[in-house]
């Protein structure tokens, strides 16, 4: 016998914008939606709202923005939704009292297979790891970060030149797919959640900052490559460049490997009229898209176009 779900949605960015949408086109019952608070941004500190604050309102969702998820008034606004089932999709640690709320649980969707790439950015390690298949899991919050049990899971496969960006979309459509499917389980009363298996070698998705996405140039072409990959188009993996008197924080959006034998010092750049690439320890990473401070992104013609690159420049 099938179960009236009430819904309560959580989550912040365009990737729970996706899944939210889903849920929406299949008619699910939403009565809810928690979001960030306002950020300020920019020169003008003016507040912006999260993706999801944007599209809720669009919707007409009621919706509640706490700053703290254990104040008493919001826990009486999130009960008074009567919510059975609570879904999170990028969003924050819960307390347990929030958690435990909802007659049916309160399950997350991680972008990842779990137990692998617990944590903040699962797509961008995956793609920085040179991984080739990654996917999406459903599991039963607890009182751990990405470690409660399994309901669901789908995978994908990883393309050779996948971006950050590109991944992030499938795993928004195929994140989409899982999440009805998981209310579907929870609305027939089928849902076997299993614990998440031990596995040896798990790698972590650590929440990305400025010296965790800042350009290694003594790695091999193959893992730069993936790298800047991995960061692109945000955060972007950024490095800096020496050039003559300057020194540049520039951010990398695009290059290409190639294998070569040289004796340069690795970080060493060297540029043509429409060609900017730099040594490392097996070859040559081109740069093909870049963006210096103050500037818009451009390709490297366009760049080298009005920007000279001195004989003894170098990035690290």
């Amino acid at each position: 016998m099938s179960r009236e779900l009430r819904i309560v949605f959580m989550g912040t960015p365009e990737f729970a914008v996706g899944i939210l949408d889903s849920m929406l086109q299949s008619g699910k019952q939403v009565v809810g939606v928690i979001t960030a608070p306002d950020k300020p941004a920019g020169r003008g500190r003016k507040f912006f709202p999260s993706a999801v604050k944007k599209f809720a309102l669009s919707k007409n969702l009621r919706l509640l923005q706490p700053t703290n998820l254990k104040d008493e008034f919001f826990l009486k606004e999130l009960k008074s939704l009567d919510a059975n089932v609570q879904v999170v999709v990028a969003f924050r640690m819960l307390p347990k009292v929030v958690w435990q709320m909802p007659e049916f649980g309160t399950f997350n969707l991680h972008a990842s297979l779990l137990p692998q790439y617990r944590g903040a950015a699962p797509i961008n390690w995956a793609i920085i790891n040179s991984e080739t298949k990654t996917g999406a899991t459903t599991f039963y919050i607890d009182e751990k970060i990405d470690t409660g049990a399994i309901i669901a899971s789908k995978e994908i496969s990883i393309g050779p030149r996948e971006t950050a960006g590109s991944l992030h979309d499938k795993l928004m459509e195929l994140g989409g797919k899982l999440v009805l499917e998981t209310l579907e389980l929870i609305e027939q009363d089928v849902a076997e959640p299993k614990p998440q298996p031990a596995a040896q070698d798990l790698k972590e998705a650590p929440k990305l900052t400025s010296e965790n996405t800042r350009i290694d140039w003594r790695k091999t072409g193959k893992e730069i490559d993936a790298f800047i990959r991995g960061l692109t188009p945000y955060p972007t993996a950024w490095t800096i460049l020496h050039n003559g008197t300057e020194n540049l924080n520039i951010k990398i959006y695009a290059a290409h490997f190639e294998v070569a034998t040289h004796n340069l010092e690795q970080g060493k750049l060297i540029s043509s009229k429409k060609e900017l690439k730099v040594a490392c320890s097996d070859g040559y990473i081109f740069i093909d898209e870049i963006q210096l401070p103050g500037k818009r992104r451009m390709d490297i013609s366009s760049l080298l176009n009005g920007y000279t690159v001195e004989d003894n420049a170098n990035v690290s």
